[in-house]
């Protein structure tokens, strides 16, 4: 096969129905982001990370039986499978902290960078060319993530800023590597690695943060596994019925639903620098997904190819990287269907 043909994106039926379960998966990731905003004004992250891991145990087991694909769990490319366990760890733990800790308008802001990201990081990675077009959208983007954050100015950066830059960082790191490698590794080794290394992890650390949970506090937690799952499998079939150029801009709905969620229940609204900030991000970015939705600009579709949202330790997602491996994994998840029904 061709670079150019593998490159090509998934072959998908048009109409609204893709981007109509597009919005409802960021809905639902939305709603799973204030959850936690709410159990961390009580509980550390690390707790929380740790119980929704082990509740959504059960929903993974259910999805791997009827993975139809045969082989082992050992990862073809065990380094490169570490490395992006690490990332996805660190992505969730990270976005965890900032909601508990920032206006959720301004975590999405800085999360709206990995986009931006995965431009960058697939020049080495993918070998992939970005022109004068794409740089200049990611510079825009960047810009827009420094007016959010402004540095030496205002409120001064904190922990959360970072844990939210790092989180932006290691998502993109996370959805270039296993487009590199996810033609030859099973779903069932991209979702089963940092759910399991979340727990292990987190469980070291919880003598050191534990604090008992009341029984409602623990349904807040399993409704957030709950959560995470709907809304990945309405992600991958929102993937497999539109093409990505409308698919992935709908991502950015999570913004509305940041403003009516911390307006509604924190008392809180967004600032102008982060509404401008946050619309140079925006902008750029749905300038990247419809520039690459062109066949003649470039073979490499680093950015439609990278499933968007930061992924979450209930449901880290098999991101589709190329239509022949692309269409199996989807097919794959699809043949799992969703526990929750």
């Amino acid at each position: 096969m061709s670079h150019s043909d593998s490159d090509a994106p998934i072959r998908a039926p048009s109409g609204p129905v893709g981007p109509m379960m597009a919005l409802g998966s960021f809905a639902l990731y939305a709603t799973h982001d204030v959850l936690i905003r709410i159990l961390g004004e009580s509980y550390s992250v690390f707790q929380i990370m740790f119980f929704m891991g082990l509740m959504s145990f059960p929903l993974l087991v259910l999805m791997l039986i009827r993975d139809p694909e045969p082989g082992t769990l050992r990862a073809v490319h065990p380094g490169w499978s570490a490395a992006r366990t690490g990332c996805v760890v660190i992505s969730a733990g990270g976005a965890f902290y900032a909601f508990t800790v920032l206006p959720l308008t301004q975590v999405y802001a800085v999360l709206f960078a990995s986009p931006l990201l995965v431009t960058l990081l697939a020049i080495p990675m993918l070998g992939e060319k970005v022109g004068i077009h794409r740089g200049l959208a990611v510079a825009v983007g960047l810009a827009g993530v420094l007016v959010v954050l402004r540095p030496g100015g205002g409120e001064a950066l904190g922990l959360g800023h970072l844990a939210a830059l790092a989180s932006a960082m290691t998502a993109a790191m996370n959805g270039v590597i296993v487009r590199k490698i996810g033609r030859d590794e099973r779903p069932a080794v991209l979702l089963l690695y940092p759910m399991l290394a979340n727990v292990v992890i987190m469980a070291a650390t919880l003598p050191l943060v534990y604090v008992p949970m009341e029984l409602p506090h623990l349904g807040i937690v399993a409704l957030i596994a709950l959560l995470a799952f709907g809304a990945m499998n309405l992600s991958i079939g929102a993937y497999r019925r539109a093409e990505a150029a409308l698919v992935a801009p709908m991502q950015y709905s999570q913004i509305v639903w940041a403003t009516l969620y911390g307006a509604l229940l924190f008392g809180e609204s967004p600032d102008r620098w982060t509404v401008a900030g946050a619309s140079l991000i925006i902008a750029s970015g749905l300038y990247i997904v419809f520039r690459e939705s062109r066949r003649d600009v470039s073979a490499n579709r680093p950015v439609q190819s990278t499933r968007l949202r930061n992924e979450s330790v209930a449901a880290p997602r098999p991101v589709m990287p190329d239509e022949d491996r692309g269409e199996a994994l989807a097919e794959a998840m699809a043949e799992a269907e969703n526990p929750l029904r």
